[in-house]
């Protein structure tokens, strides 16, 4: 009986009402008296629980004196239920998904040399229309199969490569300075936006070589993966306009781009990025 409590509790029934729908289909029909002796319950908690369910149509009562009681079929009480689970169910499948057009998806972060790197991996295999990404040449070989795999997938790759390193697949965009930025961070970083839907910024090695020190975020929110791509997208203009007009950014900046960094982020800036 217990385990039959314990059910009818969970399509909706509370103790009482599983109680003394129980005790009435082992006798009925029944007073209330009777069925608070077999149900062994207060009876003034037996009459007020055969009210409740008298109006939730599982039990009938008669016009009688004592009035007596009678219990609705089980067959017909759970086709009932199912009936309104089923319902209720329908409903949420086809409106909780739209609570998520006001939720914006949380920015996580991800710890440890191969975290990172399964996460890497999960976002470039995620992948279906393009991944942007900024990567040194050494982690490059890390990910190297799974880009040309995506690739193979008619997904457009196109990098950000620091410390000249040659792909065979996509359009890699040679960024001077690698070891300057490397030294400046402390260590290698990773930038990856996939089909305007994931992105991944931080830190992939570091000179401390502990994985704890190790971190990226990684986010499915829209706005955030917007932000990495532009990011990746003006590096891969610059380094563009770098390459094909050499001579005259010589002459404008100074070298290395020194006149335009003392611009942009004052004479004793130790920022780096760039």
């Amino acid at each position: 009986m217990a385990d039959l409590v314990e059910k009818l509790k969970d399509i909706g029934f509370n103790s009482y009402e599983a109680k003394v729908y129980i005790a009435l289909l082992k006798k009925y029909p029944a007073t209330g008296y009777e069925v608070a002796k077999l149900a062994n319950i207060p009876q003034s908690r037996t009459y007020d629980t055969l009210k409740i369910l008298e109006e939730k149509n599982i039990v009938a009562s008669t016009n009688t004196k004592p009035i007596s009681y009678t219990p609705i079929k089980p067959k017909q009480i759970l086709a009932s239920y199912q009936k309104k689970m089923n319902s209720t169910i329908n409903y949420l499948e086809k409106h909780l998904p739209e609570v998520k057009d006001d939720y914006k998806e949380p920015v996580i972060t991800i710890s440890g040399k191969q975290n990172i790197q399964n996460k890497i991996i999960e976002v470039i295999q995620n992948a279906k229309r393009e991944i942007y990404m900024e990567v040194w040449s050494q982690d490059y070989k890390i990910f190297e199969q799974e880009l040309l795999n995506a690739y193979n997938r008619n997904v457009e790759i196109r990098i950000v490569g620091y410390d000249n390193f040659q792909a065979r697949f996509g359009m890699v965009f040679q960024h001077a300075f690698a070891k300057d930025i490397e030294m400046s961070l402390g260590g290698r970083m990773v930038i990856i936006a996939a089909d305007d839907s994931e992105g991944v910024v931080g830190k992939i090695s570091s000179f401390k070589n502990e994985s704890s020190d190790l971190n990226i975020i990684y986010t499915q929110n829209k706005s955030i993966v917007f932000i990495i791509k532009e990011f990746i997208v003006h590096d891969m203009y610059l380094i563009d306009v770098e390459e094909n007009l050499v001579e005259q950014m010589k002459y404008i900046y100074g070298k290395g781009f020194k006149r335009l960094k003392d611009k942009v982020l004052g004479h004793n800036s130790t920022y780096m990025i760039h």
